[in-house]
């Protein structure tokens, strides 16, 4: 049995397309032919973020697939939607056709910060137009990203499976909106720019409000960049592709 641990390698990719296509329907959807690979994208609306967007390799244009959202820090804000890639999510969707998520990135202008109602006209388009599961829809993020992941996430938790901050940290008054969202977030313990402590204090307000389903992972003698150790591990995309949206009851 291939080892899980380590880089994700083209292997690990495919067992991961593997587990993620386990359960899901392929029904062939009446849309138009997707191209495999990451390429950029326009606005979907006026004065909206364009995006990264990476499709799986696919064997016959059937498959529904999970959705991740991933949202970039500070440092690659801008107008070079070359940047989105340098770390997290599409960085090692460049590198692995195999990788099991259609992928969304948007890329922030400079000296801006997230808004919801931008990032929620993206998601609204993608579930309209692309091969998606709508119950398997993930955001992560990374720094002034996962900010926003907490943000978007206590706002609309309805709409995602799981939430994975990396590196940010969130408005513990919002915590019990996530009482029943699967948040699994990740910090290194020598972080000086966005303190843990911010990680810690969502998790314990989480827990608080009842909630038992988040997971905090502190990684010992690290500064900021957590998202590194977090996105090369598969366990984190393999947690992520066992949670679904829960129904709620009529």
């Amino acid at each position: 049995m291939p080892r899980l641990d380590g880089k994700i390698t083209p292997l690990t990719s495919a067992l991961l397309l593997l587990a993620a296509c386990i359960g899901v329907p392929t029904a062939a959807a009446e849309r138009a032919p997707l191209i495999s690979g990451q390429y950029p994208q326009q606005s979907v609306e006026t004065g909206g973020y364009r995006y990264q967007l990476f499709v799986p390799e696919a064997s016959d244009g059937t498959e529904i697939f999970p959705l991740m959202i991933f949202l970039h820090g500070s440092g690659e804000r801008g107008d070079d939607i070359d940047k989105v890639k340098v770390h997290g999510p599409p960085k090692h969707a460049e590198l692995e056709p195999g990788f099991p998520f259609i992928l969304i990135s948007p890329l922030l202008p400079a000296d801006q910060d997230w808004e919801i109602g931008k990032l929620e006209a993206i998601l609204d388009h993608a579930l309209a137009t692309l091969p998606i599961d709508p119950d398997r829809v993930y955001l992560t993020g990374l720094s002034r990203g996962a900010h926003a992941t907490w943000r978007w996430g206590a706002h609309s938790p309805e709409r995602f499976a799981a939430l994975a901050p990396v590196a940010g940290t969130g408005d513990p008054h919002t915590a019990c909106q996530l009482v029943d969202t699967p948040v699994w977030a990740l910090h290194g313990d020598r972080d000086d720019v966005v303190p843990p402590e911010g990680s810690f204090a969502m998790a314990r307000a989480i827990r608080n409000c009842g909630g038992q389903i988040s997971r905090l992972t502190i990684y010992p003698d690290l500064g900021h960049n957590a998202w590194d150790p977090a996105y090369e591990d598969p366990a984190l995309y393999l947690w992520l592709l066992s949670q679904r949206r829960a129904r709620k009851k009529e």
